[in-house]
């Protein structure tokens, strides 16, 4: 059975590969799936899917494309993220929320920009904006803008010194609860997918109320592998979704080159997401119709 990868960014967001090549990488490592989930933006649906398209009606190797995106969201102080998979994203409400999270993440950049410049660093939000042309803007990117004009010595030492939560620098981002991201995945017609749990740190007693608490929104399925995971995180995960009765997902977090040694597919070795997976998915989204 072959592989599969339902969490990647490409350089919409914070990753390094267009949505293109991710296509293509993709099918060079055999996936059979590949979901693309950006950080708050659906920039590179598209450009994925027409590809893919593309190749097969030209009779050459492609590969499954799912549409994706990552919530970035609050649960009290807590960073929690959301994945939705098989989203139509040409809603009009799913279009006019992403509007907002856009707004959101525009002030938020800005603020960020003046209080890089009260360090003495020459960078304005426009400056960005034309050295990184239709992406969403992260901490990923003002990093690579530090580093190409000789500000800091490595990514390592961007966030160290300016980027950091820790930093005076920092400026959080208004953040929607990982429950509106649930409801508004399932409006697009998607499936709600809890991100990485083992990375929250939370407790076993407060994961279990934050999964509770999502399931009676909507929430469908819950990432039991990831590139980072121990035995023990994966048979925690499968637990936790045996008794919610939630879809198993998973994938690498791929960014490209902006996460050194961490590869599509595999994560860094150990990673494998059967294709059953996605076609567990594909029959639940059926029995909804």
């Amino acid at each position: 059975m072959n592989a599969i990868d339902l969490h990647t960014h490409t350089c919409k967001s914070d990753g390094s590969y267009t949505p293109t090549e991710l296509v293509d990488y993709a099918i060079e490592k055999g996936l059979s799936a590949v979901a693309v989930t950006d950080h708050d933006s659906i920039e590179g649906l598209d450009e994925a899917l027409l590809h893919a398209k593309s190749l097969k009606e030209k009779g050459l190797p492609s590969v499954e494309v799912v549409s994706g995106i990552e919530f970035s969201t609050k649960y009290g102080e807590q960073d929690v993220h959301v994945v939705g998979l098989f989203i139509a994203y040409d809603s009009p409400v799913f279009q006019e929320a992403l509007d907002n999270f856009v707004d959101s993440r525009t002030n938020r950049n800005k603020k960020m920009c003046q209080n890089l410049q009260g360090a003495g660093i020459d960078i304005t939000y426009e400056k960005l904006r034309a050295r990184y042309p239709d992406s969403v803007i992260t901490r990923a990117h003002y990093a690579s803008y530090l580093l190409e004009e000789g500000y800091v010595k490595s990514r390592q030492d961007a966030f160290a010194q300016y980027l950091g939560d820790h930093t005076k620098y920092f400026v959080p981002r208004e953040k929607v609860t990982p429950e509106q991201a649930v409801k508004l995945i399932l409006h697009a017609g998607g499936i709600p997918i809890l991100a990485h749990p083992p990375l929250y740190h939370m407790g076993n007693d407060r994961l279990d109320a934050l999964t509770a608490a999502l399931k009676k929104e909507g929430l469908m399925g819950i990432e039991a592998f990831y590139s980072t995971y121990s035995n023990q995180d994966i048979r925690d995960m499968q637990r936790l979704a045996a008794k919610y009765d939630l879809l198993l997902s998973g994938g690498s977090d791929f960014h490209g080159t902006n996460k050194p040694g961490l590869d599509l597919g595999c994560g860094y070795g150990k990673l494998y997401v059967p294709e059953e997976v996605l076609t567990k998915m594909k029959e639940r989204l059926s029995s909804m119709k």
